[in-house]
């Protein structure tokens, strides 16, 4: 016997690793490039590429949003256009490396606007920031009264791009 505790447990957890475990044919593939290069396409322009229906189509994006394979949709701007051009990677190295200490850093950094993307790195530095901002003059300002002023950090590199060769937001998906 079985009670409905059991069976209610049973099919949650049977969901949960269904989910978890989702297999992607070769049409939800062309559905996430074709969504990656224009998210805001119809169901029903996606279906004719896809010769599907539209309601295929519409539960293909609900299965891989509820999966989290898509996580969200954005509008990706014209740094120029925002007076956001100026583009730096900073290097980060802490002076600690203990949890409490890349925690704190880790909390700090994400609440700084300017900075667009952080990553933990290995090798001589400890992380790699992405920071964008109008100019030389903001950059300074930046340094001296934000990035500097969070805890933990022994010292910091900046390189400044010339020039974006490549910039992309699409992932090659086979």
């Amino acid at each position: 016997i079985i009670d409905k505790k059991s069976l209610f447990l049973n099919q949650s957890t049977y969901f949960i690793i269904k989910i978890t475990n989702l297999m992607m044919d070769a049409i939800d593939k062309k559905l996430l490039v074709y969504l990656q290069n224009d998210s805001r396409q119809t169901t029903k322009q996606l279906s004719i590429l896809l010769n599907l229906s539209p309601t295929a189509v519409y539960e293909r994006i609900k299965k891989l949003e509820k999966a989290e394979v898509i996580s969200k949709y954005v509008a990706l701007l014209n740094p120029k256009k925002i007076e956001r051009d100026f583009i730096v990677i900073c290097q980060v190295r802490l002076v600690h490396h203990h949890k409490n200490a890349i925690k704190e850093f880790e909390a700090e950094v994400k609440l700084l606007p300017e900075v667009l993307s952080c990553y933990h790195i290995s090798g001589e530095y400890d992380y790699v920031l992405k920071v964008c901002l109008k100019d030389m003059e903001e950059y300074r300002d930046f340094i001296a009264n934000k990035l500097t002023g969070l805890k933990h950090i022994g010292s910091t590199h900046s390189n400044f791009v010339i020039a974006e060769v490549k910039q992309s937001s699409v992932f090659d998906i086979k």
